[in-house]
């Protein structure tokens, strides 16, 4: 009995968390690519105003941001992440040791309490070379992806990593305030972005995966390309249109999504979304996650937040939208 037990344990604690360690067998050197048509460079507008944050409905969860802001339609990719780490390089930015790309962070407040560590200022892990479930490679010059995980989310890469590309730009890492609030919009207390149901046709989770593998040609589990279940059919498998009320896309599956916040007395960092590896109720807007900043793992990724300037609205590069409900 006791043998029972330990393996429930296990196999929930495994479930909830979804980032676990990176066995061979996530080792892909080349997947079918798909072009999902959707952007990567799109951004959504999200206007100020009130929105109910988590799961419970009573008036005690209804908050207001505001403040207009944006947010990636998508996860940063594998491409748009390689683009940054070359430019970082060459300007200065970042550093390669060994098989670890690494920047600088300023430190922060430490009280001493016996869940932090204590984090100064210095040089932090920012993406992990070479291990299995990496996807981009370097070549002591440049940084490249492996063919046909162009357009999947960036994974491996670490809260200091993802908070890194999104401040290079000038952006910011979203809160769980603006995250939760892009994924669910402002009309009622729904459990995923696109409202109540949830099934294999509407995300990369658990149970849509072996279909997507046969699609993307592995044996294992993976992430998909961004915008991958936009109500199109591939090979057969017909996607529902899954987006947010602001027209995000993987709010919900395919991999987890670093948010901004540090809590008072912890030292780590808190992630939403679900990932591939995941049961349907830990895709639920309120579900969360959380690991350390110098982590990273093969089913987290991030995406960014910027301050909404009308005047630039529209523009060919980082193209903003707005969507009507």
């Amino acid at each position: 009995m006791k043998k029972v037990l330990v393996l429930i344990t296990l196999l929930t604690t495994v479930a909830f968390y979804g980032c676990v360690h990176q066995p061979e067998k996530w080792t892909h050197e080349e997947v079918k690519y798909i072009d999902t048509g959707i952007s990567s460079d799109a951004w959504a507008l999200v206007p100020a105003g009130p929105f109910f944050q988590g799961q419970f409905k009573n008036l005690n969860h209804l908050k207001n941001l505001d403040y207009d802001y944006e947010i990636m339609v998508t996860d940063v990719t594998n491409l748009q992440y390689a683009r940054y780490l070359n430019e970082a390089l060459a300007a200065g930015k970042i550093k390669v040791e060994g098989n670890d790309v690494k920047g600088f962070y300023p430190g922060e407040e430490y009280t001493g309490f016996r869940h932090e560590r204590k984090i100064g200022p210095g040089y932090y892990l920012y993406y992990a070379l070479e291990r299995p479930g990496s996807r981009i490679k370097f070549d002591g010059k440049t940084f490249t992806v492996d063919k046909g995980f162009e357009n999947h989310p960036a994974t491996m890469v670490t809260w200091f990593g993802a908070r890194g590309y999104c401040e290079f730009y000038g952006w910011r890492l979203p809160t769980e305030a603006e995250w939760e609030k892009a994924a669910r919009g402002t009309e009622d207390f729904r459990a995923y972005p696109w409202g109540n149901e949830i099934t294999p046709h509407h995300a990369n989770y658990d149970l849509s995966n072996k279909e997507i593998r046969k699609i993307l040609g592995v044996k294992h589990g993976i992430t998909t390309p961004v915008g991958f279940f936009n109500g199109r059919s591939y090979e057969g498998f017909q996607t529902v249109n899954a987006r947010s009320p602001y027209g995000l896309y993987d709010m919900a599956g395919n991999v987890w999504q670093w948010v901004a916040d540090k809590h008072e007395k912890m030292s780590d960092r808190f992630m939403k979304g679900g990932s591939w590896m995941n049961y349907d109720v830990y895709l639920r807007i309120w579900s969360y996650n959380s690991s350390l900043p110098w982590n990273y793992y093969i089913d987290v990724g991030f995406r960014c937040v910027r301050d909404h300037k009308p005047e630039t609205q529209g523009n060919q590069e980082g193209e903003s939208q707005k969507v009507e409900n």
